[in-house]
């Protein structure tokens, strides 16, 4: 138990390195840039327009005064542009004027609500003034002290004379307020997401991490070995998907671990019947003693039949396991009548012994691609088990012929059959109809298990079927093999 702790230790994640905090994280992150973008793009925007217009509204204001200034050759004087800006002040709606001389000695300075010193008489030294004497219009605006602050000067000119400069200078709380509203408004709305968001990602990734520790869970229950097991993942995502493939791996590994365990079982039980004939017949021989040369030979012969049946099961497990790890194998165009004439001929001499009667039906063509041991075991296996469990005077019947594009080969006997409901079994591993009849006639229950995956390899189907009116019909179907480009058709 301590050693189990410690190994879920082992592979427990850290908190910083969850997939929660990442997946929480990731979602922070791109709220931030949203968040960050929000106050930053709006705000800007705003101001720019704001400053655009008041740039507009400012240097045609000046423009103007500027113009009802330049009457004539004649310079500014202090009493001429006092009494022009006295009358153009309250179409301007700004809060300080300055009019100067081509010297940049002020000649009037009106200023709206401001504790500022009058000017008048003293040269300005103001930037934007310096500016608009040397020919050039000046804006500048800022936000400042909740306030929008704007500044603009131009040249007074008559007939490309410089005859002095006119300054305003607006100091705008609506807009500053405008401004600094929408500046809250939008923090405001950025703390409410920032806060929802928070609580939408810790409450999406939970979700997330919880169908994936359910994952994490079920594949760790199914490595301790119970294959049974199955996980719940609702929802139509990638998740449920993955939870959907996991339910059918361990689905298959539960019917491989079942398919293995009665393997074994089976082979163990097929192994132990032999050995424990060798061993109650070399028992027998210790035992006895002046055991006549007649008996001694007849238990020899005994055990080396044990042994034989010994080497064909451990062959054909051999051959089995080599089905199973699906090997690497080269295959080539083979004449499937050929095959099917070397395994009659090897077949001859058992027939005989058993009175059993073999009847080729062959035709020729039949070629496909496959590798010839794999095929004359195939063919083997079938013919030999017509002929043994066939009845004294029957008859074996392989016919071989082709269907469109399939080779097609029937292996037919009459013998007793095999009852309707053993026909789905018989493929599978160490199965027999009649078991004592089968080890009377030295079969494993292992040959049409070899011959279904060796089937199954090549790409063909085999099936059983009861023959009419007695026996049973084995039929073996290949894709044919054509010249025409080298490919099966």
């Amino acid at each position: 138990m301590d050693k189990q702790r410690r190994e879920e230790g082992a592979r427990r994640v850290p908190f910083w390195r969850s997939l929660r905090v990442k997946y929480a994280m990731t979602y922070l992150v791109i709220v931030a840039a949203v968040v960050v973008l929000l106050n930053t793009y709006p705000v800007m925007v705003t101001q720019t327009l704001a400053y655009q217009s008041k740039q507009t509204a400012l240097q045609n204001q000046a423009s103007v005064l500027a113009s009802a200034l330049a009457t004539g050759p004649e310079a500014l004087t202090q009493e001429g542009a006092t009494k022009t800006v006295s009358l153009l002040l309250g179409s301007l709606g700004v809060t300080r004027v300055v009019v100067t001389d081509p010297s940049g000695l002020v000649l009037c300075d009106f200023q709206e609500g401001s504790q500022r010193a009058d000017t008048t008489g003293q040269y300005a030294m103001i930037w934007e003034i310096v500016t608009a004497l040397q020919g050039n219009d000046v804006f500048r605006s800022e936000y400042e002290g909740g306030a929008l602050c704007s500044r603009a000067a131009v040249p007074v000119t008559y007939r490309s004379m410089t005859q002095g400069a006119v300054y305003l200078y607006e100091y705008d709380e609506q807009q500053g307020a405008l401004l600094q509203g929408i500046q809250n408004n939008l923090r405001t709305i950025s703390v409410v997401i920032c806060v929802v968001t928070a609580a939408m990602g810790v409450v999406f990734s939970k979700a997330l991490t919880r169908r994936i520790a359910l994952l994490l869970r079920g594949i760790h229950t199914v490595r301790q070995g119970e294959y049974s097991h199955r996980v719940t993942v609702r929802g139509g995502d990638e998740l449920s998907r993955l939870a959907d493939e996991f339910n059918e791996l361990t689905g298959r590994l539960q019917t491989t671990e079942e398919v293995r365990r009665r393997f074994v079982s089976d082979a163990s039980h097929e192994l132990k019947t032999p050995l424990a004939s060798i061993r109650l017949l070399t028992d027998s021989i210790l035992q006895t003693d002046n055991m006549d040369g007649d008996t001694a030979r007849e238990f020899l012969i005994d055990i080396g039949d044990e042994a034989e049946r010994l080497t064909r099961i451990t062959e054909k497990l051999l051959t089995l396991t080599r089905l199973d790890t699906a090997h690497e194998f080269h295959t080539a165009p083979v004449d499937v009548k050929a095959v099917v004439e070397r395994v009659e001929h090897m077949l001859t001499p058992l027939a005989r012994a058993a009175e059993v009667e073999l009847k080729l039906s062959l035709e020729s063509g039949c070629i496909i691609r496959a590798t010839e041991d794999d095929l004359y075991q195939v063919a083997f296996n079938l013919m030999e088990n017509a002929v043994k469990y066939n009845l004294p005077g029957g008859t074996v019947t392989v016919t071989l012929e082709r269907e469109g594009d399939q080779v097609v080969l029937r292996v037919e006997d009459t013998g007793v059959g095999i009852p309707e409901a053993d026909l789905p079994k018989i493929f599978d591993r160490f199965y027999r109809v009649d078991k004592a009849r089968s080890r009377a006639a030295g079969g494993t229950g292992l040959g049409l298990s070899i011959v279904r995956d060796t089937v199954r390899q090549h790409g063909g189907t085999v099936t059983a079927r009861r023959r009419e009116p007695e026996g049973t019909c084995f039929e073996v179907r290949f894709s044919c093999w054509t010249e025409k480009g080298g490919e099966q058709a």
